[in-house]
């Protein structure tokens, strides 16, 4: 909301040396937020000229330019070019001289041009920053100012001094959406009087004009319409000009001047908050009714476009049909134009649930049905058609006519029973009775006390909102603006002491573990959105069930996900097309493991006011699938970049192992590695993870197809691994090992095996075999070659003994080394390789 500051100061009282900064601080103590500041960036000497004559001269560009000698006030008039013609001698204009900056910035010098030198420029309005349009210079008399004398300050004149102050209003504080509102609210904080607009009007109600409400489909029950008030003016001239302080406020306020008519209008919408619309009478064919849209019905907006209805949205209609969509958008076959002379002017108030869907639907945002969405004074309307009606005779020389019409079925806001001490218990502030009863005062609501012989109202109060206050409804809003009024300052800041006995679980300890390793380990830590297309489900796992989402956020992603791995590659596909190659991502995620046959969902929602208990929360997660934590990596690019003395090294399924090893560690878990298959890995490069006979999860590369589909590289090395099971299967306390001090004996042991061995299967059993002699054992060598049988495979493990107590002998090694050799022939035909 832009509130200009003179337009503020006509309802509230100002502070003589009152600034932009000063209302911003005010308003943000009650709780708004600062948002900018507006001005209209004109500085230096802009003054009322006369032009004294004005003379052609063509040019050699074919454009003709107009030297004029102007009188600005001075002794000498100044001579000045200009390119319009829309003006003539005697006509009185604005002059900026040489030192004027114009919005831009736009300096002014004298300068020479077309052979003349050019004392100063004769202004348009879109120079000034008063418009959009340039349809040539401005005319003092066309905004009913030829009477303002030469060389007078036109700054001051066009209302060109005045700035506004922008805040940002929550949607439950939609009375904020007026200068009445924030004038009332700057009240509050500063304690400076304020005075109603509303009650500033004598209102005169009319009658005799026929107005049904005739809502047969409401939405949740509740009329579209429940206050509507209509009010006659004959003999307007809408072609008189919009006086120029009308102008620049609604400018200021962030709207473009259109006409009189419209422009009073705008400028009661944004003084009271209470939108309104004026229609041409000689074009209403009868009464109004407020209905909603039969089916197929179409209606033709003021922005030109052909609209067809809803059966939900509200109209106005006539006896020709739809004449506009009620609180969003007027129609064009009642639009006033130069020719009108009646104007019927309607104020209403309407559902803000039916506004905002049928501004949603029709994608026709506006500034009334951004208040009417919000809730709009159900008493405003009589008020707000008087300030119109009022606005009209004194600008547009109409005369107010008594035809009209009042209907109010509004009810009143209900009283709200609060405890006298609530907001002291809430909020831990010792507010005084007098405090609580000066701030609810202050917001306009009336308090009294509650019956004396019930013992549910002892020492509580009956709380009566204002009207403008929809979103008052129950106790704890009623503390709420206590808070608020009487300052936040006085909120005391208090840090919680931490329970005795208490803090993270072991399954939460081990989710911190596993993301400080990775990280530690040069990933990124990235958060994909959980939603799955059906496509992408079905490629990564082919057949499983997925849950359905029943209203999805977006329509082409409607599934939950049951793995990591397409997010990773989503969000690895957008950085890699903004110029980020090399990349090494991680993500802890719940994923979503519908149980075969299980039936999700329910109609069942807790009232949010009260805690609910073990049985809600229980039938709560019943109707939601299986949640696993799991975590997944992603790696592609380089690895290590290209250096003096080094190659390159590219990222890919090592890396992904290495991932694994380091969660392996880190969760105190001994994970497998062996072949495996997935249906997007490419089939010779994917792992399969176990612990156990337990199957934990999958590393690998993607397939080269599918790499390509998604714009990355042929390698990208993905891990995925159930957290949960790796932490339910991990020890609950890592034992670190003793530092050997003794020397270690070191053997190479060479197997053959057949080729379909995997390599991982025959190092745990040389581990088993090898016994607590042995200290490490890695694999080293995988050679499939000459020199061995057909079908076999030689490997080599480079193995590492120590005992705990003596220096070992190359005896005691060997014999440890060939248990494990004996152990592995035993489960896979392992012969020693010469």
């Amino acid at each position: 909301m832009r509130v200009p500051l003179s337009w503020l100061g006509e309802w509230v009282d100002l502070p003589d040396d009152v600034s932009l900064e000063s209302v911003h601080e005010a308003l943000v103590k009650v709780g708004f937020e600062e948002e900018d500041v507006h001005l209209f960036e004109v500085t230096g000497p802009v003054v009322v000229g006369r032009v004294l004559s004005v003379q052609p001269e063509p040019q050699s560009n074919g454009k003709t330019i107009n030297w004029c000698q102007v009188d600005v006030g001075e002794a000498e008039p100044r001579g000045i070019v200009c390119g319009a013609h829309n003006f003539a001698a005697g006509d009185k204009v604005v002059v900026t001289l040489p030192g004027a900056v114009l919005p831009g910035p736009f300096p002014i010098a004298a300068r020479k041009t077309y052979g003349h030198t050019s004392d100063g420029m004769i202004a348009s309005a879109r120079e000034l920053g008063l418009g959009d349009e340039h349809d040539g210079i401005l005319r003092l008399a066309a905004l009913g100012l030829d009477d303002a004398p030469v060389g007078a300050d036109a700054i001051q004149l066009l209302g060109l001094d005045d700035a506004a102050v922008e805040i940002n209003v929550t949607p439950d504080r939609g009375y904020a959406f007026s200068i009445r509102g924030v004038a009332r609210e700057y009240s509050h904080s500063t304690g400076a009087a304020f005075r109603d607009p509303a009650l500033a009007v004598d209102i005169v109600d009319g009658s005799g004009f026929d107005v049904t409400i005739d809502d047969r489909a409401p939405i949740r029950g509740v009329p579209g319409s429940r206050a509507f008030a209509t009010r006659v003016v004959r003999g307007i001239d809408p072609t008189r000009p919009t006086p120029p302080w009308m102008v620049a406020r609604l400018k200021l306020a962030g709207v473009r001047s259109i006409s009189l008519p419209v422009d009073i209008t705008n400028y009661v919408m944004f003084e009271l908050g209470q939108p309104t619309h004026g229609y041409d009478l000689g074009k209403l064919q009868g009464g109004l009714v407020v209905r909603r849209a039969t089916p197929g019905e179409k209606l033709e907006t003021l922005d030109g476009v052909v609209r067809t209805l809803s059966t939900e949205d509200l109209l106005i209609t006539d006896g020709s049909g739809p004449i506009g969509l009620a609180g969003v958008m007027g129609g064009a076959t009642t639009e006033i134009s130069d020719a009108t002379t009646d104007v019927l002017v309607e104020a209403a108030n309407f559902d803000p649930v039916s506004i905002a869907r049928t501004a949603r639907r029709h994608k026709l945002p506006s500034e009334a049905s951004r208040r009417f969405e919000r809730g709009v004074d159900p008493q405003l309307a009589r008020a707000a058609a008087q300030r119109v009606v009022d606005l009209l005779v004194g600008l547009a020389g109409g005369t107010a006519d008594p035809l009209g019409s009042v209907f109010n079925e509004f009810p009143a806001p209900a009283p709200i029973s609060i405890a006298a001490g609530k907001a002291a218990a809430v909020m831990g502030v010792d507010y005084t009775e007098a405090e609580v009863r000066g701030s609810l005062g202050l917001i306009g609501a009336t308090i009294a006390d509650g019956a004396a012989d019930s013992a549910a109202d002892a020492g509580r109060w009956l709380v009566t909102p204002p009207s403008w206050r929809p979103d008052l409804i129950d106790d704890v809003s009623l503390v709420e603006e206590v808070a608020r009024i009487v300052g936040y300052d006085r909120i005391p800041s208090v840090l919680p002491i931490a329970p005795p006995g208490r803090g993270l679980t072991r399954a939460q300890s081990a989710r911190r573990r596993a993301a400080a390793t990775l990280a530690a380990a040069g990933a990124t830590e990235v958060l994909a959105y959980p939603f799955l297309s059906e496509a992408t489900s079905e490629l990564f796992e082919p057949g499983a069930t997925a849950e359905r989402l029943a209203n999805p956020l977006d329509p082409h992603t409607p599934l939950l996900r049951r793995t990591l791995l397409p997010g990773l590659i989503e969000i690895a596909r957008r950085n890699l097309s903004r110029g980020l190659t090399d990349l090494a991502l991680f993500e802890l995620g719940m994923v979503f493991l519908p149980e075969p046959g299980a039936v999700y969902g329910t109609d069942f929602i807790p009232v949010g006011a009260s805690q609910p208990d073990a049985a809600t929360i229980e039938k709560l997660q019943a109707s939601i699938p299986p949640q696993h934590w799991h975590v997944g990596a992603l790696f592609l690019g380089d690895a290590l970049p290209k250096q003096p003395g080094s190659a390159v090294v590219t990222a890919g399924l090592t890396d992904a192992l290495d991932t694994v090893r380091q969660l392996a560690l880190a969760l105190a878990v001994d994970i497998r590695v062996t072949t495996g298959s997935h249906p997007a890995l490419h089939p010779g490069r994917t792992a399969s993870l176990t612990v156990g006979d337990r199957v934990v999860g999958v590393a690998g590369e993607l397939l080269p197809s599918l790499a390509r589909e998604f714009d990355l590289p042929r390698v990208v090395a993905l891990v995925e691994l159930d957290l949960d099971a790796l932490i339910e299967l991990g020890a609950t306390q890592i034992n670190a090992s003793p530092i050997g001090t003794l020397p270690a004996a070191t053997q190479d042991l060479s197997l053959v095996v057949p080729l379909e061995t995997p390599a991982g299967e025959v190092l745990a059993a040389v581990v088993v075999g090898a016994g607590e002699l042995l200290e490490d054992a890695r694999l080293v060598d995988d050679y499939r070659g000459s020199g061995l049988p057909e079908g076999r495979k030689s490997l080599t493990f480079a193995l590492r003994f120590r005992a705990p107590d003596r220096t070992l002998t190359a005896a005691e090694a060997s014999a440890a080394k060939l248990a494990g050799a004996a152990r592995a022939g035993e489960l896979f035909g392992a012969t020693v390789r010469d």
